[in-house]
């Protein structure tokens, strides 16, 4: 897949990166990125010598059909690890161990700390579940990514992508071994998170919003909704002003028919 998806994308997109020498050559490590576009889990990886491991929810590999066995294998070319979100905490507590396995095997894994793609390309607060615990938990480093205009070359509902060169921003690895053992710990878990999302924010420039994007996108969805609804009842209440103005003239049209008549009727009269 490095040499096919990731040779195509270097070439096509031509990708800077900045701070390759913050991965290590070997050893276990997580990469906590920003999240702009889906094209952000094929940028990254391959612009690694090493592979990185992205958790992606089971029906990816589960799907049946030509074009689900070739969906499967894709998503497992370029490094997607399935998670069954139909546990009792969801895809939470999967990913968690998802992300222990593969820090345990020495490798690489990567993980989004917002949860989501950013709906407008500012960058979110972090949620303290998988990045947090996976770290504590492995005493794994934790080194801080920032991904660039990606947003730009594939924004969310759009199939082709666009033809630009993008950017990746390494930082400097994150030792939380002071907290190890401190994982059950929710302050600890919300301090190691907000550090990691504040190297994120020096490394890409974004504005930070200290809500979740998955709010954010609430927000949006119910504002968007809410304008919609305004413009139907707007354009229904010129309808009904149009109608009413319609009534109105006719009424005045036929008023002065009527007017109309009885002059002629008059004037005859005063005629005859």
């Amino acid at each position: 897949m490095k040499l096919s998806v990731g040779g195509t994308l270097k070439l096509a997109f031509r990708p800077w990166v900045e701070g390759l020498e913050n991965v290590p050559d070997e050893g276990p490590a997580i990469l906590a990125s920003n999240h702009l576009s889906f094209s952000d889990s094929f940028f990254l990886p391959a612009m690694l010598d090493r592979k990185v491991t992205f958790i992606a929810k089971q029906e990816y590999f589960t799907t049946p059909g030509i074009k689900g066995r070739l969906t499967a294998a894709f998503f497992k070319g370029v490094g997607q690890l399935p998670v069954d979100r139909s546990g009792s905490r969801g895809a939470g507590e999967a990913a968690i161990k998802a992300g222990i396995e593969v820090i345990k095997r020495g490798e690489l894994f990567g993980i989004y700390p917002e949860g989501t793609r950013s709906p407008d390309g500012r960058l979110y607060r972090g949620k303290p579940g998988g990045l947090a615990r996976v770290a504590l938990a492995t005493g794994a480093p934790v080194i801080p990514v920032a991904m660039i205009d990606t947003e730009k070359i594939q924004p969310p509902g759009k199939v082709m992508p666009k033809l630009m060169r993008p950017g990746i921003k390494i930082g400097k690895p994150l030792d939380f071994s002071r907290y190890h053992g401190m994982d059950g710990d929710r302050f600890i878990l919300r301090s190691v998170t907000d550090e990691v999302m504040y190297e994120i924010m020096k490394l890409s420039g974004q504005e930070y919003v200290d809500i979740y994007a998955t709010a954010a996108k609430r927000q949006i969805a119910d504002a968007e909704a809410a304008r919609k609804k305004a413009e139907k009842e707007k354009e229904k209440a010129e309808k009904a002003a149009e109608k009413g103005t319609d009534k109105s003239d006719k009424s005045d049209k036929s008023s002065d028919d009527k007017s109309t008549d009885g002059e002629s009727t008059d004037k005859h009269k005063t005629g005859a």
